[in-house]
């Protein structure tokens, strides 16, 4: 970035200077002229919509897959692959610092990704650490020693941060303290353009806003550049994504055998899957029902039914049959399933 300096005449600066020697040095400024014409490199996506160059905390509860989402992001940016089973990532460099398991089941949940004697695929570029010392005890120095050993640094796992961290400041609230904490490490992913991914806990019970769920303060969340929170509900499990630079997005996941695949807008599929249960309450009887019957068959609540009921009327999934009630269409001609009682 090219900064403007305006010239100062000698008195300017015998002043500057008395006022240096008085009050230290002033702050690195910028014009806001320049800073707009200047150019950056665009975000560094390690896997895109999800992790970037910087710090990302991902947090949830405990046997939910954290580990297995982690070695699949991991796996697909060390051979170039895919993540999640749609999501293309560059090739590059991984470190993934296991410290809850050791060499036999990492092992073994490798294999588990390529089952059936599936040929494993290169993973030289992934390599594993299960020891390391605490984040203020030289753990920044062995991060800095592998960056500059491989070619192309993208990616660090860290599984997970609560082992590496340090105990906190006495004199600090548990937030300052938190936050004082990982900013080392922050900045570390932030200047080298390095992803860091940290594995955290969620707290039990869960919180209205998902950021608020992780466990310990706030101070995690806020340091973070980014925050991934997995979570399972009836609808089943979901990735919610907030983040300084990235679009918030809630995304709707299936794991199996531990195999992750993305299954849309959590929103959308959340939808379609309440539609189905409308659905299935409509055909598991024998005459129409309206909105407080199918609320009750279904376990929705009564507004979410009327809405979506309105919506498949227009799809011409359902049709109604006299004043407020319906049925499901029938497929095969088009016409009402059941005769209404006016017929």
């Amino acid at each position: 970035m090219n900064i403007r300096v305006t010239e100062l005449s000698n008195e300017e600066l015998d002043n500057l200077t008395v006022v240096q020697d008085r009050f230290g040095p002033g702050f690195k400024r910028t014009n806001t002229n320049d800073l707009m014409v200047a150019t950056f490199p665009p975000l560094k996506a390690i896997m895109p919509g999800y992790v970037y160059a910087g710090f990302t905390a991902f947090a949830g509860r405990m046997k939910l897959g954290k580990t297995w989402w982690a070695i699949d992001c991991a796996v697909a940016v060390a051979t170039g692959g895919v993540a999640m089973g749609s999501i293309d990532c560059t090739q590059g460099d991984v470190l993934y610092i296991d410290l809850e398991n050791g060499p036999r089941r990492i092992q073994s949940r490798i294999r588990a990704l390529f089952p059936h004697d599936r040929e494993l695929p290169d993973m030289s570029r992934l390599e594993w650490v299960t020891e390391a010392p605490l984040l203020n005890d030289g753990f920044l120095g062995r991060l800095d020693r592998w960056r500059v050993s491989v070619a192309d640094p993208r990616l660090v796992i860290i599984d997970v941060l609560q082992r590496i961290k340090p105990s906190g400041n006495k004199n600090q609230n548990a937030y300052e303290s938190d936050y004082s904490i990982w900013a080392p490490l922050q900045e570390w992913a932030t200047r080298h353009g390095v992803a860091v991914l940290g594995l955290h806990h969620t707290k039990k019970g869960g919180a209205d806003d998902p950021l608020e769920a992780l466990s310990g303060s706030n101070g995690l969340s806020a340091c973070a550049d980014t925050t991934i929170v997995l979570d399972q509900g009836s609808s089943g499990r979901t990735l919610y994504v907030r983040g300084r630079d990235i679009e918030e997005r809630e995304t709707a996941v299936l794991f199996n055998a531990g195999s992750w695949t993305v299954l849309g807008d959590a929103a959308e599929v959340n939808k379609s899957d309440q539609r189905r249960a409308i659905l299935d309450a409509l055909r598991n009887t024998t005459t129409p029902l309206g909105p407080k019957e199918i609320a009750a068959a279904t376990g929705m609540k009564d507004g979410n039914v009327r809405f979506l009921l309105g919506q498949m009327v227009t799809a011409g999934e359902i049709q109604k049959q006299g004043y407020g009630r319906y049925t499901p269409t029938n497929t095969a001609n088009g016409s009402n399933t059941w005769c209404s009682d006016e017929d």
